[in-house]
């Protein structure tokens, strides 16, 4: 049960930059803290904006961010085509984002997914989503189809559409100084490259520090509306703050202590403010769960070479952050030798180091550095495109493809065949449509590594069997991120389960999804879940929102968000068939300390399924009235 507490709700003042109050169309009537109570819906075909309050109701059910995003695309129709006008792309804010609280600078960019046909969020950090809400706004809601390219230019409580065909055919690395020179330092800018202006099927939106909204094909939809950026102009003068400091520092305190004193995000102690996260190449290699050469092995020779620890020390320049965050994850890099060398970029994560890296049988950072490099000039999922090319090799390797293919480890080709995708141009073209229907076309599909059209990431599910049953009931496609399990299985947080283990797993998969669903709608980092739990998300929720909020809330609101994502997909005609593995993960077994082991999908789907109360991987009528998500 969640209280109404106006005294907490009297805490929080919007400053403007006139020192008064910003108050949006139609007054400031919402009872509730945290959040701007503006609504920005631009209407691309007609080139109109107009500006709403946030319904309350809504608010209290789906927090914001992912949660409150999927509700305004459940509303705009679970039915409509990815790839046509009526699909709307959302940039939505949570009601602690850009505020105090600790790791707040996430936003969530909601859509219907062009690559899985789900309904798909994907978080960006560095700044972005802070400016938007000192600019004034909870969400961008954007629908139709622009005639020829524009941006929107976000600034004090307004948007206006601007023409970009002078940018239009630019990567990311030119439209962001682009923009900065227009409008000054103290803006963000949110683009495509051409791989989104080409509608390459798993295109990013990538901010200006090369942070990604990456899954999903965010940046696909973004072309097709022929919206090239979204550039926010504010400073953190207006900066909502909670002016009952006794109130809110015992609070702050809390969440942040419990930050500094992790050993996995202590500020220059961590594994992960040290090495960011790639610090786990090794830890999960050890484990037998570094998929290799398409996941034919679960071990990678290499792992040593491409890992955190080898990046720190041979190729760090920097640790830049984002709002609000003392961790610093992000590992500046530049290549010192070598073809590649000069290229300075932010930053060398795990997911690409294994996808093009391990993956695609590469063991040279530098080269790594490069090929990430690329997809972020582009805008590409760098997890999707190093999966979409080691499908390709295997195809190679068993002659499946005529007129050349891709030898493992060719990083030559490699480099030539990125910059291929994201212009459509040759063999781009086939694997720019994702690696599930690239494998389609070639005429094997079990060479996909995919769960409803998305490629999966780091983590072998032979080897760490939580991640099993998170790839296969994931509502946007296979992810790492919906429940993240190896915080258990790998760093025994909060208890350490055995990875090699199925039983269990599908309760434990449950109650990670339901509290990233939380966090997600808060927005906060999803790394804060390494140190924080419901209890802190609760008290930081009460006091900048005014509710009274504890766990057990949380965690029932973290459900209701998940189920209703499900439900999204059950009206967009996915069940329980949907949620699978690929055979390889079922048959092969995995090899190192996974030798032998092969996943138990039907035992885990049983035991998630009675976890989550649903039929065959649909939400019954009875769960959607017990979570207040139909009357």
């Amino acid at each position: 049960m969640v209280h109404t507490s106006p005294r907490i709700t009297s805490m929080i003042r919007l400053r403007t930059h006139d020192d008064g109050f910003w108050v949006p169309e139609g007054g400031m009537d919402m009872a509730l803290g945290g959040y701007a109570n503006r609504v920005a819906r631009v209407d691309l075909t007609s080139g109109t904006v107009t500006y709403e309050e946030i319904n309350e109701q809504d608010a209290r059910l789906y927090i914001g961010a992912r949660g409150l995003g999927v509700k305004y695309l459940l509303d705009n129709g679970a039915t409509v085509d990815p790839d046509g006008p009526d699909n709307m792309l959302a940039f939505m804010n949570g009601p602690l984002t850009g505020s105090e609280a600790t790791m707040s600078g996430r936003m969530a960019i909601v859509t219907k997914s062009p690559l899985t046909g789900t309904v798909s969020d994907s978080h960006i950090g560095g700044w972005s989503a802070a400016r938007m809400r000192w600019a004034g706004f909870d969400a961008l809601l954007f629908t139709g189809r622009a005639e020829s390219p524009v941006y929107a230019y976000v600034e004090d409580g307004k948007v206006e559409l601007r023409p970009a065909t002078d940018v239009w055919g630019k990567g990311v690395h030119d439209t962001v100084p682009h923009f900065q020179d227009r409008y000054g330092d103290d803006v963000s800018v949110m683009a495509i490259g051409q791989a989104g202006e080409n509608r390459v099927r798993f295109a990013s939106i990538i901010n200006e520090h090369d942070r990604a909204a990456g899954r999903g094909g965010m940046g696909a939809v973004a072309g097709g509306k022929n919206l090239k950026a979204v550039v926010i102009k504010a400073s953190d003068d207006t900066m909502p703050k909670v002016e009952d400091r006794d109130a809110w520092r015992p609070v702050h305190q809390r969440a942040l202590g419990v930050i500094l004193d992790s050993e996995v995000t202590a500020p220059k102690a961590g594994g992960l403010s040290l090495y960011g996260t790639n610090v786990l190449m090794n830890p999960v290699n050890a484990l037998g769960g570094i998929g290799t050469r398409n996941s034919q092995t679960t071990q990678f020779d290499g792992a040593e070479k491409i890992s955190g620890e080898t990046v720190r020390e041979t190729m760090l320049v920097g640790d830049p952050t984002c709002h609000a965050c003392p961790v610093a994850c992000k590992i500046e890099v530049e290549v010192k030798d070598g073809p590649h060398a000069g290229v300075h970029m932010e930053s060398l994560e795990y997911e690409p180091a294994w996808s093009l890296g391990a993956n695609c049988d590469v063991d040279d950072p530098r080269v790594l550095a490069k090929l990430i490099d690329q997809c972020n000039d582009y805008g590409m999922d760098a997890i999707e495109i190093g999966n979409a090319i080691s499908m390709y090799m295997e195809a190679t390797q068993n002659e499946y493809v005529t007129g050349g293919g891709i030898v493992w480890g060719d990083t030559d080709t490699m480099v030539a065949t990125v910059d291929q995708i994201a212009l459509r141009e040759g063999v781009g073209d086939l694997l720019a449509d994702g690696t599930a229907r690239a494998a389609e076309q070639i005429g094997h599909p079990e060479l996909a590594m995919t769960v409803k059209g998305q490629a999966v990431a780091a983590y072998d599910p032979r080897a760490m069997k939580g991640e099993a049953i998170g790839y296969a009931t994931s509502n946007r496609g296979a992810c790492h991120l919906r429940g993240y399990t190896p915080a258990s299985e790998l760093l025994g947080i909060p208890v350490k389960t055995d990875p090699l283990e199925w039983k269990g797993k599908g309760e434990l998969l449950k109650i990670f999804q339901d509290l990233h669903s939380f966090s997600d709608s808060l927005d906060l980092c999803k790394f804060s879940a390494f140190a924080q739990g419901a209890e802190e998300y609760a008290s930081q929720y009460s006091v900048i929102v005014g509710e009274e909020m504890t766990a057990d809330d949380v965690m029932v609101a973290g459900e209701r968000i998940y189920n209703l994502e499900r439900h999204f997909n059950n009206l967009a005609g996915f069940d329980g068939k949907d949620d699978t593995l690929p055979k390889r993960y079922l048959e092969e077994p995995g090899t190192g300390p996974a030798a032998g082991s092969v996943v138990e999908l039907d035992e885990m789907k049983a035991e998630y399924y009675a976890a989550r109360g649903w039929d065959d991987g649909v939400v019954p009528e009875s769960k959607l009235r017990e979570l207040q998500i139909v009357q």
